[in-house]
């Protein structure tokens, strides 16, 4: 299961859940009021029969002086249940039968346990069929994903034989004065294709799990002098020292570059794209145009410009979650966008 089935199986359980463990916890709140109307019911009429033989132990029998109080009738206070009767052939007093609140009061503890136990065991019913129901609703999701990876893998596999002919036959070009522009031209934009095809890759795959060492300092100078041939007019900012990872290679191929494209890509004319380690964390800072819904720059197909697809930033995120590496954003418009990876997890000490 990916991250976005893993998203939306969350999703799916935790609403249906909640929905109904509210509910089922609602009617059995109304149950249990009618519990404990149906308990005073039955104490007022154990009372009522008391009041004819007097015969009933748990309850304290009194009389007192007439009052304005209505008979037959339950009261409540602080110490206990009462209620009052006539006594025949007597008009000074009544009759009071009391029931002890800390008898009450227990009473109404076994009713609570009562449902408690109701509403637990609710709650396992509830939760396998809001497990059944997600994996349910699920189903059609994943069969949609599965439908698209395939279509994506079968267009980078027909990909793969005219941009590996591209390449082969640019190469054997004569690069003449007159001509040379052109050839790096076109040099640099089947790089581009083919940085593009490898986002797609990554997006289809699951996270991989195979781990190397290298030295970071390498990967991001590579990475800068490949950039620096498409973004001629960005000054590229280096300030690694050697340091050495032990993690997927790919993966922090992919990050890196897709960085460092994004902000090459929409950085201001003459502007700068730094690089930087320092406190554990790989720093990579613009002089661009600012993000204005950094909360979303994350988000699958999000994008705030017409160009590119709106993935490459999703990668990002998706393969520093794989490789537990937190990634935060620092943008203002008009002034450029900073991300900051916790990379300390994956340096070798």
């Amino acid at each position: 299961m990916n991250h976005v089935e893993k998203e939306s199986f969350l999703k799916g359980f935790s609403l249906f859940f909640i929905s109904l463990s509210i509910l089922v916890g609602f009617i059995l709140f109304i149950e249990y009021e009618k519990d404990v109307h149906t308990l005073e019911s039955n104490i007022l009429n154990e009372m009522k029969l008391c009041s004819f033989d007097l015969k009933c132990k748990k309850y304290d029998i009194e009389f007192e002086n007439k009052q304005k109080h209505l008979v037959y009738t339950l009261y409540k206070n602080d110490k206990e249940l009462f209620s009052y009767y006539t006594i025949p052939n007597v008009e000074k007093y009544n009759l009071k039968i009391a029931y002890k609140n800390d008898l009450y009061l227990q009473d109404l503890k076994n009713l609570q346990i009562k449902r408690l136990q109701y509403f637990l065991f609710a709650l396992i019913i509830i939760i396998l069929l809001s497990v059944l129901f997600s994996f349910y609703t699920l189903s059609p999701l994943r069969r949609a994903l599965s439908l698209t990876n395939e279509f994506i893998k079968d267009i980078l596999h027909d990909l793969n034989t005219p941009i590996s002919s591209l390449l082969i036959n640019v190469k054997t070009l004569e690069k003449s004065e007159k001509n040379y522009k052109k050839i790096v031209r076109i040099e640099q934009s089947i790089n581009t294709i083919v940085s593009l095809q490898k986002n797609f890759k990554t997006y289809i795959k699951n996270s991989s799990v195979e781990k190397e060492e290298f030295d970071l300092k390498e990967i991001v100078e590579y990475k800068v002098e490949y950039l620096q041939g498409l973004y001629p007019h960005i000054n590229f900012i280096v300030e690694i020292s050697p340091l050495k990872l032990y993690t997927n290679l790919a993966a922090i191929e992919r990050i890196i570059e897709n960085l460092l494209t994004n902000g090459a890509k929409y950085n201001k004319a003459n502007g700068f794209v730094s690089v930087k380690y320092e406190d554990n964390k790989l720093i990579i800072q613009d002089s661009g145009k600012g993000i204005k819904n950094p909360e979303k720059i994350f988000d699958r197909f999000y994008k705030e410009h017409q160009r590119g697809l709106g993935i490459g930033l999703h990668i990002v995120k998706k393969l520093c979650q794989d490789l537990g590496v937190p990634i935060t954003l620092k943008s203002k418009i008009d002034e450029g966008s900073t991300f900051i990876l916790d990379i300390y997890s994956l340096t070798l000490r």
